[in-house]
């Protein structure tokens, strides 16, 4: 008979707070109709299929902490994981496979162990290989490991014999752990390369060398965390989500740069937005399993087909279904027909900083409206979020009275408590509301995270929680938010899009939306405005436009031209002068056909 695992996760499960009885009884019977014994030695039981159906029935369902889960079970999980971090907590049973002269591509869902695969193939974290109680040691995984190639790897890593150089997910949290560093002084400390000018020339950091790292932007600070791992001389480079925070432009420029140094380097490059990884990778590893319980990488894949079976949730060489249906991209009308009904108006704009101008023309808002915001970074998006949202104050004029939730674009992790009781502050009696529980913390997996302390989440649940507490507000009339796609996976970013329009709608409010991810803002704008000048210096914005007129004028300004994936609908760039992208230039829709 086919089996399936049992895993529960013990941190989210509180006996004394729960009417269930799931830890008394044994999994071969029936139990009352209550619950079985789920306390096997690591936190996950073999069993068969039959009686998981049962449990699904009566456990898994009854559960109020979404602590149980129930999977197939891939016959990777019958051997010992790589690394666990505790009783009944996360287990890695794979790590990428690092290729000679490649740029290996690794995509997956927010918590199944992308990161601390990096973590520990950079030396950060020594693998226990399950045995949390002991002391990690690399002879033992050297043993283990010994007729493979992370045999010889581990053996180079723990000798000091392998250069390594990583750049983290988190970059926001260098503007508090270099504070008070100026960017040139910063980077000239870890130019190991003699290539400083080179490289700051190429990522468009020459204007900010005498800029304090706690006065940068997001992208900003990306730039240089990107800067600073391409400084050092290493064997193998790893890069966790590279384009969080950057500009369509300076993704381009960055995969580019990614892209060279696999000429005579490793590459390892962690990606959530499709169209950069599908540039920048030379193979794909899908990391799949069940987040907060364990995850696996599959085997190497060439770029479009691991893309598109990653999109479709089945991978046919190992047999597994890691996902019950397929992501798809629906185009929605270019064009949409707005509500007559006029919710806010923003008059002309402006505010002076001593380095920087911005000026924004007038900005009208209708209920229902989604409008969204696309630009070069350094131009101003943000000090306009922050304007309207009254964080900051215009030079010019006192704006109109709003209650507005915001969102900004650096995400509080320094906050007491976990996920359920910083909603609920917020939230108030909404909270229990069943529309809000299944349209909100559902659909976008955050009942998952609930009883989470909110200062050891992952940087995409921490931005799921911030996206919901923004639309938790219950008398907000305007929604603002910065760069909420930021360290999401794709599946949650088009949950995100779908949940922010539906909101706007039952609320008949209104959305004003910063990011960089062109499906995302494809899928959920129904006007836009772009922040266009020079970087750090002047932005402005002229008139807000339709859907179709934004995207063709910020494609223009790229020199890019897109178009969607036959298979999957997708969004992909096009090849510059293939056949395609000429056709596309010469009818002047530089955003599909």
């Amino acid at each position: 008979m086919r089996k399936v695992a049992v895993i529960v996760e013990r941190q989210k499960c509180y006996p004394n707070k729960c009417q269930h009885e799931c830890m008394k009884y044994d999994p071969v019977n029936k139990a009352g109709g209550q619950g079985f014994h789920l306390s096997p030695i690591h936190g996950k039981s073999e069993i068969d299929e039959e009686v998981a159906s049962e449990m699904h029935k009566i456990c898994a369902k009854k559960c109020p902490f979404q602590a149980i889960h129930i999977v197939n079970l891939p016959e990777k999980l019958k051997e010992d994981p790589i690394n666990r971090f505790g009783q009944n907590q996360f287990e890695l049973y794979s790590l990428p496979i690092i290729k000679p002269n490649l740029t290996v591509g690794v995509i997956g869902k927010n918590g199944i162990g992308k990161s601390t695969a990096l973590e520990i193939l950079s030396g950060n974290v020594v693998p226990n290989l399950g045995e949390f109680n002991s002391k990690p040691e690399y002879s033992k995984i050297i043993s283990k490991y010994s007729t493979r190639s992370f045999g010889d790897y581990f053996k180079k890593l723990s000798n000091k014999e392998l250069r390594i150089s990583y750049k983290p997910q988190r970059v926001e949290m260098l503007a508090t752990i270099y504070k008070g560093h100026k960017v040139f002084d910063l980077l000239k400390k870890v130019d190991e390369k003699n290539q400083l000018d080179l490289v700051m020339k190429e990522l468009e950091l020459e204007d900010l060398k005498d800029h304090m790292i706690e006065e940068l932007s997001g992208g900003e600070l990306q730039r240089t965390a990107i800067a600073a791992c391409l400084l050092k001389k290493a064997d193998v480079y790893y890069f966790d989500e590279p384009t969080s925070f950057l500009d369509i432009t300076h993704r381009i420029k960055a995969a580019r740069i990614i892209r060279h140094l696999a000429e005579n380097h490793s590459v390892v490059v962690v990606e959530h937005d499709l169209a950069t990884l599908d540039y920048i990778s030379d193979e794909i590893q899908i990391v799949y399993g069940e987040p907060a319980c364990y995850g696996i990488f599959s085997q190497s894949k060439a770029v479009r087909r691991g893309i598109n079976e990653y999109m479709d949730g089945y991978l046919p060489d190992e047999n597994i279904r890691f996902r019950n249906y397929p992501i798809k991209f629906f185009e929605r009308p270019q064009d949409t027909v707005l509500s007559k009904t006029i919710l806010a108006e923003f008059p002309f704009l402006e505010k002076k900083f001593e380095t920087f101008k911005l000026k924004v023309n007038e900005v009208k808002l209708h209920r229902g409206e989604v409008l969204t915001i696309m630009g070069s970074n350094g131009l101003g998006k943000s000090t306009f979020l922050k304007m309207i949202s009254g964080v900051l104050k215009p030079d010019n004029i006192d704006i109109q009275n709003l209650k507005i939730s915001y969102k900004p674009q650096y995400l509080e992790f320094n906050i007491d408590g976990n996920v359920e009781s910083y909603l609920r502050s917020i939230a108030d009696s909404e909270f229990d509301s069943g529309w809000y529980k299944t349209n909100i913390l559902e659909k976008l997996n955050v009942q998952n995270i609930l009883n989470n302390e909110i200062k050891k989440l992952s940087g995409g649940e921490l931005q799921k929680m911030h996206i919901v507490a923004c639309l938790t507000n219950p008398t907000a009339e305007l929604i603002a938010m910065d760069e909420p796609s930021a360290f999401i996976d794709v599946e949650d970013r088009l949950k995100v899009a779908e949940i922010i329009r539906d909101y706007v709608m039952m609320k008949d409010i209104a959305a004003i939306v910063v990011d960089h991810d062109i499906q995302f803002i494809d899928y959920l704008a129904d006007s836009m405005i772009i922040f266009e000048g020079i970087p750090t210096k002047e932005g402005h914005v002229s008139s807000t436009l339709s859907k179709r007129d934004g995207m063709n004028r910020i494609l223009t300004n790229l020199d890019i031209t897109y178009r969607r994936d036959k298979e999957t609908g997708r969004p992909r760039i096009n090849k510059p002068g293939s056949q395609l992208d000429q056709e596309q230039r010469r009818k002047g829709e530089y955003y599909y056909t």
